[in-house]
């Protein structure tokens, strides 16, 4: 695909993930993908044991550390596994930091949820509140009940699927804080030092499918259970540097050069103002259509990564959301279906997706609202 061909590309991808890449990141790559700087090889090929991926490596940690301003005594590591890995390895990692082998968890929509029904294999978990009938809200604090023998607590800071975001940082009660990030990494700045651990797939906000980002504190490696597979234990990998097994070389490539993309637009807190502009923009119509957009999320934790809404009714009209992704497809906008679990409508709206391709979105909502009334 030339450059030219690229330029005239029409498609606005709302995908939840694997998620738009900035347009520069994707020139950039195709122009070195048969020929990596002046080693005369793709890094498709390159071994990750050469000088030039050390290089690649360590350029990426380090504009990751710059970008989060990530403290000295924390580890950053480059995985493989997903975030469905690091449900295992948090508690094969951490559980064990107390006798008790207990940790809490917050479950606020399917991931956290997932990952409870995980670390259950490797200890007693507490969901620290009631349960929730759907996953629409955040458990007001007041109602959760902290365990005071958890090693850690573990929550999903933005759920992709159901649309509920954290605008606040749990309190531990003195546990390790654990945060899965996957969907709403580096779309904001973030006070590293408040948690223990932080892990995330590159896949939404920071790069392509294969990496995962996991940031850990030091003093909490070397505390694996002995049933740990050695590629999901946090010391071995921070002592090799990510290198114990070949790591995902490609990816780490692509994630370093959206980590400079995003640097070069004013870093997180640039990505944070941009995405609050886009979001509101989407949660405008939704609110000012007289419940013909439906948006099921209390507003208080809407998320500005992921945007559900259904069409027609509460609990969506399929006939008109058909009708809705028929004409979204015909303008050139693809991946708006949402969650087979949940339904009706989902718009992703992660760093790379520009203001343009959002109000495009909202000048089509808008004339199919017209329409249909």
């Amino acid at each position: 695909m030339s450059f030219k061909t690229m330029e005239h590309k029409q498609t606005i991808n709302f995908g939840a993930g694997p998620a738009k890449l900035p347009a520069s990141v994707l020139y950039q790559a195709q122009k070195e993908l048969l020929h990596y700087s002046d080693t005369g090889i793709s890094v498709l090929e390159m071994s990750h044991r050469s000088s030039d991926f050390n290089q690649i490596l360590n350029k990426t940690t380090s504009l990751l550390r710059e970008l989060l301003n990530i403290p000295d005594n924390y580890k950053v590591l480059m995985l493989q596994g997903g975030g469905c890995g690091q449900f295992s390895a948090v508690p094969l990692n951490l559980i064990g930091l107390k006798a008790d082998r207990c940790a809490d968890y917050l479950v606020t929509g399917t991931w956290s949820a997932k990952a409870a029904k995980e670390a259950e294999k490797y200890g007693k978990v507490n969901i620290v509140h009631p349960k929730l009938d759907s996953y629409t809200k955040i458990p007001d604090p007041s109602s959760w009940t902290l365990n005071p023998l958890a090693s850690y607590l573990y929550y999903c800071c933005n759920e992709t699927v159901h649309g509920v975001e954290y605008n606040f940082i749990p309190e531990a009660n003195g546990a390790v804080l654990v945060c899965d990030m996957s969907s709403n990494f580096l779309s904001q700045p973030v006070d590293v030092s408040k948690f223990g651990l932080i892990f995330a797939g590159a896949q939404k906000n920071v790069g392509c499918a294969g990496v995962t980002v996991v940031i850990v504190r030091e003093d909490l490696l070397g505390h694996s259970m002995k049933e740990c597979p050695v590629v999901l234990d946090y010391k071995q990998q921070a002592d090799m540097n990510s290198l114990y097994n070949t790591p995902p070389c490609f990816s780490i490539y692509i994630m370093g050069l959206v980590l400079e993309w995003i640097k070069n637009n004013g870093g997180s807190a640039a990505m944070e103002t941009l995405n609050k502009q886009k979001s509101a923009m989407i949660y405008d119509i939704i609110n000012a259509s007289n419940g013909f957009y439906v948006c099921p999320v209390e507003e208080g934790c809407r998320s500005r990564m992921n945007v559900n809404f259904r069409i027609g009714k509460k609990e969506g009209d399929e006939a008109l959301e058909k009708k809705f992704l028929e004409g979204a497809s015909k303008r050139g906008m693809i991946s708006l279906k949402g969650h087979r679990s949940v339904g009706g409508m989902r718009a992703s709206l992660y760093n790379a997706v520009t203001l343009e391709e959002v109000e495009a979105l909202a000048t089509y909502m808008k004339e199919f609202l017209k329409e249909q009334q």
